[in-house]
């Protein structure tokens, strides 16, 4: 008899498993699903309960080829896809694949890639999970209703290649959104007043005014400030009250996936997508010399902070052997679930807390090192000793209108801390104040202290903040929007869709982020609600859990969305025709200008065309205003053609400013003014043959620093690396390139490939 075929999602799960249970079963992968809905049409029947037209993949008719071959004549097949709503379809999809006559099929989920996990799960199969089934089915069509429904009407009234979807386009809305109340912000002036003071004892500190006569200091201006500081400079500084107490600090919980996100973003500088690419290596298997690749973390898309005991010892065991015992707690400390939790997995942890960082980081890439670090401290850190901080406040008088107040703390002892920070290092944007962080003296009530000096500060409240990765996944978690498996790819696509730029790692909303926005906005306000996404996703976990039909729910949502739908159809404004409205006025004519989209990008147009002809680029203000770019208008010469003598004129194209020669079309030679002036020159010259240019620094649409010749268009030369004015020693090439990376850190490379040469630039000390 055929041995028993195990089906993974992963190709690299293969050798992890043949390597526990390689004799007993055969082992093959999907790699992903195999089915979907079909590409070129919507593949879904509205009238016939929405019911799905699945058809294999065209990539994988390889793979499901071979999965027909190892399933022979076996009778039994166990379906171990990653657990969760996406392996349950996949698991599904290969059940109608490999269905034969009394062929048996069973559900394992594999939650760590170990010999435990993988055994534990092999002994207790369960059947295909048809609700979990159900749920990934209706969270499948929506999107497929919605963007294969709204896409081409973007098409039609905006560009082509424009997308929607139901849940990307909710994100795109929260950073416009932000970005509206940011323009909108109006700052507002204040002023704090501090004072240094000494004690009879060191060292100076720094306290700040907190009331004036009972009520809390409010100071708006620096005639108000100046007349506060008058009084100050003439008044006793007297302590009035000393409070001590002691702060109990407990360790977070182990992560789920938004905190992993979040914490790997803001501690390691990842993004989301290459946080969960590296945490699924760490799931599936690595080689650590045992024979074999083995799993190191448990399933990394989870939103439970559940913890098995077993692990939970195991970590107090280890706390006790390496900290001792006063880092250890008597029993396992377990966290709670948020409410809307499931609890289908633990939460992310080390498979072994043995397995250290330390033992393991000659095994791993830098990457995998750096998060396995994170995870595994997390969790480490989640089992050890509270933290006791001692803090201390002085309250102070200065005559009997005004009180100053000063804090400080010392660590009592380190508890967790010893080995996880808290979280709030990292979150904020702004390095806190001195008087944050400062030590205090030893005092006495009604002890005077000696002023050294009243300091008034001038200051503007600020608007808030741009999304960072990290926070948009915090927002996206806070309001239920998504799914922690999500976050990743919706972060991915809105970037890709240009609707939005991540500059100095905050989005910024592009225009035509802003324009698709405003759009879907007016014709679909629901789908674009954040309370309305959120119920969606509710409902999808009602599914899973069999509290609500899939039909009744995908019935609901699309009577509403098809009367939305056709009321967009005739009523969205086109940008492509009428275009959206400003309130900028045409510099001929005195018609309202709109902004339209074309081929080559956005731009303003007169809405009396074709009497007027008025068109123009344009650019926004800090405040979100139009403002107009004047068009550089063919007149007097700026220099002689160096390919035939004729006058060059200034003109403005579709790639900004530039000078033209006035013999065209028998002289072709343009040069491009506007990197000119604002590029710098490397002092390359290029290597293209026959061309007389340098190469300079550029920017690309997205911002992104480039390299290419300053005779554009004339000469394509472009790299995204910066070259150096330095032959190659070995193959004669006339410049290297400038590479840095993080295990050779920077250094020189030859633009040959076949060359290879390169050379550090730093010494190994500064590596």
């Amino acid at each position: 008899m055929a041995k028993p075929l195990i089906i993974v999602e992963s190709p690299t799960k293969i050798k992890t498993l043949k390597k526990y249970i390689g004799k007993d079963y055969n082992v093959a992968a999907s790699a992903g699903h195999i089915r979907d809905l079909p590409v070129k049409n919507l593949g879904i029947d509205v009238d016939d309960n929405f019911k799905a037209q699945y058809v294999n993949i065209k990539d994988k008719a390889k793979i499901i080829s071979n999965l027909k071959k190892t399933a022979g004549d076996t009778d039994e097949i166990f379906l171990a896809p990653d657990p969760d709503r996406e392996g349950e379809a996949i698991a599904f999809h290969i059940m109608e694949i490999l269905k034969k006559k009394d062929r048996k099929f069973h559900r394992v989920l594999i939650h760590e890639l170990t010999k435990k996990g993988i055994t534990e799960a092999l002994s207790h199969p369960t059947q295909p999970d048809a609700d979990k089934y159900d749920a990934q089915q209706a969270r499948r069509k929506l999107d497929r209703l919605v963007g294969y429904q709204i896409s081409p009407l973007l098409w039609q009234k905006v560009q082509r290649g424009l997308s929607a979807g139901r849940v990307q386009s909710v994100a795109v809305k929260i950073i416009c959104d932000r970005e509206r109340e940011i323009r909108a912000f109006k700052p507002e002036e204040y002023w704090t007043i501090t004072a240094d003071l000494e004690a009879a004892n060191p060292p100076v500190f720094n306290a700040a005014l907190i009331k004036i006569s009972g009520k809390k200091a409010k100071v708006t201006n620096g005639e108000q400030a100046h007349a506060i500081v008058a009084d100050l400079e003439k008044a006793r500084f007297i302590v009035l009250e000393i409070k001590n107490k002691t702060i109990k600090r407990n360790p977070l919980p182990p992560f789920i996936t938004s905190k992993l996100q979040q914490d790997a973003i803001n501690r390691l500088r990842f993004s989301a997508k290459k946080t969960m690419v590296v945490a699924q290596q760490l799931y599936e298997g690595i080689e650590i010399g045992s024979g074999g690749p083995e799993g190191l973390i448990t399933y990394m898309r989870t939103d439970s902070t559940r913890i098995a005991p077993e692990a939970a010892q195991e970590a107090l065991d280890l706390i006790r052997h390496s900290f001792g015992d006063a880092y250890a707690l008597d029993a396992p400390r377990f966290f709670k679930n948020k409410n809307k939790a499931q609890d289908a997995h633990e939460a992310i942890r080390p498979t072994s807390v043995y397995n250290t960082p330390e033992k393991l980081q000659s095994f791993l890439s830098p990457d995998q090192f750096k998060l396995y670090d994170l995870i595994w401290k997390r969790f480490v850190a989640s089992q050890m000793a509270q933290a006791l901080i001692d803090q201390k406040s002085i309250l102070i008088e200065a005559t009997a209108k005004y009180l100053f107040s000063v804090s400080g703390s010392t660590t009592r002892f380190d508890g967790f801390m010893r080995l996880y920070e808290t979280q709030e290092k990292y979150e904020t944007q702004e390095k806190k104040s001195e008087t944050d962080i400062q030590s205090l003296p030893p005092v006495e009530p009604k002890e005077q202290l000696t002023t050294l000096k009243i300091n008034p500060d001038q200051h503007f409240t600020k608007p808030p903040p741009r999304f960072s990765e990290a926070s948009l996944v915090k927002e996206l978690e806070k309001n239920g929007i998504g799914r922690p498996s999500t976050y990743a790819s919706i972060i991915a696509v809105i970037q890709d869709k240009g609707y939005v730029d991540l500059i100095n790692r905050y989005f910024t909303p592009s225009e035509l982020g802003f324009i698709v926005n405003d759009l879907l906005v007016g014709a679909f306000p629901n789908l674009l609600d954040i309370s309305f996404t959120a119920q969606m996703e509710t409902n999808l976990d009602d599914v899973e859990q069999g509290k609500l039909n899939e039909v009744d729910l995908l019935k609901t949502f699309y009577s509403e969305f098809k009367n939305t739908l056709d009321n967009a159809k005739d009523n969205m404004v086109s940008v492509k025709g009428v275009g959206i409205e400003t309130d900028i006025k045409c510099p001929l004519c005195g018609k309202p200008v709109n902004i339209k989209i074309g081929k080559n990008g956005h731009f303003l147009a007169c809405t009396g065309y074709p009497e007027c002809s008025f068109t123009s680029n344009y650019t926004r203000d800090e405040k979100g205003n139009i403002e107009i770019v004047e068009k550089i208008q063919a007149s007097e010469p700026v220099k002689e053609c160096p390919e035939c003598g004729k006058p060059m004129v200034l003109k403005d194209g579709r790639f900004g400013l530039f000078v033209a020669c006035t013999g065209y079309p028998e002289c072709k030679h343009t040069e491009s003014l506007a990197q000119e002036n604002s590029s710098k020159d490397t002092g390359v010259p290029c290597p293209e043959k026959g061309c007389n240019g340098t190469i300079v620094e550029k920017h690309s649409k997205r911002g992104k620093i480039f390299y290419g010749c300053s005779k554009y268009p004339d000469c394509t030369f472009a790299t995204w690396d910066k070259p150096v004015n330095e032959s190659c020693p070995e193959c004669g090439s006339p410049y290297l390139l400038e590479k840095e990376t993080k295990r050779d850190g920077k250094l020189l490379k030859c633009p040959n490939r076949s060359c290879g040469f390169k050379k550090s630039i730093l010494p190994v000390s500064e590596k």
